[in-house]
């Protein structure tokens, strides 16, 4: 059984390249001296649509602890830092709303619930990204879905 825990940080704003290499030569550093209580995490990480930064530990090999995950978010506020971005903001919204194939567009709790009252969102073809995972598993399955199969459908439908 797969034991690979992750965490999704949404960027307040898409990345530009040179900042997507900053962050990833931040994070390869971080994730090679990353433990818990002394032992080696195996953690991995993946920067994804120049938005989302994955942070993965394989738990089979250490598990991760409160001061690991503590590390982390030091690391992410470091990050925020070096970018001038914000990784923690839980009340902005990524979303494609024309489908999969639609381009990623970024948006507040309070405009997104506008942009659907309005009908300038069609819940039908709307697509949300599910940050909340915790499973490396249910990435592909389970992140970039349709609006009715996320937490998204009891808030804002």
């Amino acid at each position: 059984m797969d034991m690979k825990r992750v965490w999704i940080y949404q960027s307040n704003r898409f990345l530009k390249v040179e900042e997507v290499y900053k962050a990833e030569q931040i994070l390869q550093a971080f994730v090679e001296q990353w433990t818990a209580h002394g032992n080696q995490l195996a953690g991995s990480f993946e920067i994804r649509h120049r938005l989302f930064i994955f942070l993965i530990v394989d738990e089979e090999k250490a598990m991760v602890t409160g001061c690991s995950i503590d590390k982390s978010v030091h690391l992410l506020k470091e990050i925020e830092q070096a970018l001038g971005i914000t990784l923690f903001d839980r009340l902005q919204l990524a979303y494609r709303a024309g489908g999969r194939n639609d381009i990623i567009q970024l948006a507040s709790q309070e405009e997104f619930r506008n942009l659907l009252e309005t009908g300038a969102l069609d819940p039908e073809k709307l697509i949300v990204f599910n940050n909340t995972l915790t499973a490396a598993e249910d990435i592909d399955t389970k992140w970039e879905v349709p609006i009715q199969d996320s937490w998204h459908a009891r808030v804002f439908l």
